[in-house]
């Protein structure tokens, strides 16, 4: 049975009973919306060994997402990896962790290698054999969107998976296009009137991606796994050029406790900085609202890139400049209606449909 009859298109999101016991909830729930990770016979495409920080956003999305399409795909997947954090510490020479057929490309050329695999399976008749590409932000949103962008104008039939943790983490946390506004790099000191990063730089790219109006755009957190499964699966189904723009925290880049990668990650999109929604054809056809909104700061105190914008007892120091994230955050808030309460303001982009290739 195909992936599509098997798995249906919904999710369900957990139900926690019994609180204050160690019951995990929806334990009746059906077998087929359960997680990847609860079948012991997954696949474990990234296994013990590799040497990811402790609290790792990237390690864990990695797993995530890869177990996800290896069942979507009945295990037929062929993997290609840029230069990065994923690729340096999961296969230091001459030992990996990967369980699945795996590629290593130049830090900027993965979508190009990646269309490269796709298309000698095509010739050779094996389109049951699917193609999925990975990268960090700086092989994605840099290094890489040249080619990035050339896999999106010619709809190569490619997943192409980002694991954004905001900056080039593997050379020693420099600036990326994706870093956010006031966040402290090797690059971007916390000095001058806008200290770290400075506003109105950087891409976004799930937008970009949308612009180009490809079968399919989401984006995920390593907070909500089963969304970032759904996404996966809903991605596998479709052909053609589809793009997955995963949130990882990076303990160590962004000064943060190993511990509160998953905290992180959820006030990203609670605040609305980081918007989690699905585009088919260049329309946004799914958002996740906000269910419990947090104020910006929340999401700044617990990392230390943000340091700057605090005093020693945690009172905002530059509540300008916090004010300016805030507009940032309630501007996403609005334009994809992430708010239940609120009527969206502004529409999503959105592009004309893409003719069939």
């Amino acid at each position: 049975m195909s992936e599509p009859d098997r798995v249906p298109a919904r999710s369900e999101r957990l139900k926690f009973y019994q609180v204050g016991s160690f019951a995990a909830g929806n334990r009746l729930v059906d077998p087929a919306l359960r997680t990847v990770q609860s079948d012991e016979g997954r696949t474990n495409s990234i296994t013990s060994g590799h040497r990811a920080c402790q609290g790792c956003g990237e390690a864990l999305g990695a797993r995530y997402a890869l177990d996800a399409a290896m069942r979507a795909a009945d295990g037929r997947i062929v993997a290609v990896n840029a230069t990065g954090c994923l690729e340096v510490f999961s296969t230091p020479f001459p030992e990996t962790s990967w369980r699945v057929a795996w590629l290593h490309s130049l830090f900027g050329n993965a979508p190009a290698v990646a269309t490269g695999v796709a298309a000698a399976l095509r010739v050779r008749g094996r389109p049951d054999i699917r193609v999925v590409a990975q990268a960090g932000d700086g092989g994605t949103v840099d290094i890489g969107f040249g080619t990035l962008s050339g896999m999106f104008e010619r709809n190569d039939d490619v997943l192409f998976i980002c694991y954004d943790n905001e900056a080039y983490m593997n050379t020693g946390v420099q600036r990326s296009g994706a870093t956010p506004p006031l966040a402290r790099t090797a690059t971007t000191e916390a000095a001058g009137p806008e200290p770290g990063n400075r506003f109105g730089q950087g891409k976004n790219l799930p937008l970009l991606a949308i612009a180009h109006g490809i079968p399919y755009v989401a984006t995920a957190t390593v907070a909500d796994l089963h969304d970032l499964e759904a996404k996966v699966r809903r991605a596998m189904v479709l052909h053609g050029a589809r793009y997955l723009h995963v949130l990882v925290p990076c303990p160590l880049g962004w000064g943060s406790e190993p511990r509160d990668t998953i905290r992180i990650a959820r006030l990203a999109g609670e605040t609305g900085l980081f918007p989690v929604f699905a585009a088919e054809d260049g329309v946004v056809t799914e958002v996740t609202p906000i269910r419990q909104r947090q104020p910006v700061e929340a999401y700044l105190r617990l990392q230390g890139r943000y340091r700057h914008l605090f005093d020693a007892q945690g009172r905002a120091r530059r509540p300008e400049l916090i004010a300016r994230l805030q507009a940032i955050a309630d501007r996403n808030i609005a334009r994809f209606g992430l708010d239940r309460a609120r009527v969206p303001t502004e529409t999503a982009a959105t592009v004309p449909a893409r003719g069939a290739s």
